[in-house]
């Protein structure tokens, strides 16, 4: 159970790392070429938006799995 604990805490982190780092490049390419967003016809922060939803979901699911795991955990009988 320790080890599908630490295994979620590592995709859990590297999801919200790589969000922000996302973040942090689409804000500053946003910054340093606006006209290339200016031709689009979705606004600038909608790949942040579509990002955020999706580690949303794989957060969401990671967190299910661990309280799933930590109920598991709590009513085993050994």
């Amino acid at each position: 159970m320790k080890k599908w604990n630490n295994t979620l805490n590592i995709i859990i982190g590297s999801f919200v790392g790589v969000f922000i780092g996302r973040v942090i490049y689409t804000l500053w390419d946003f910054k340093t070429h606006p006209e290339l967003y200016a031709i689009q016809s979705a606004p600038w922060y909608t790949s942040i938006l579509v990002n955020g939803v999706f580690t949303l979901v794989v957060l969401l699911v990671c967190v299910v799995i661990k309280v799933i795991i930590k109920y598991k955990a709590k009513h085993t009988i050994i």
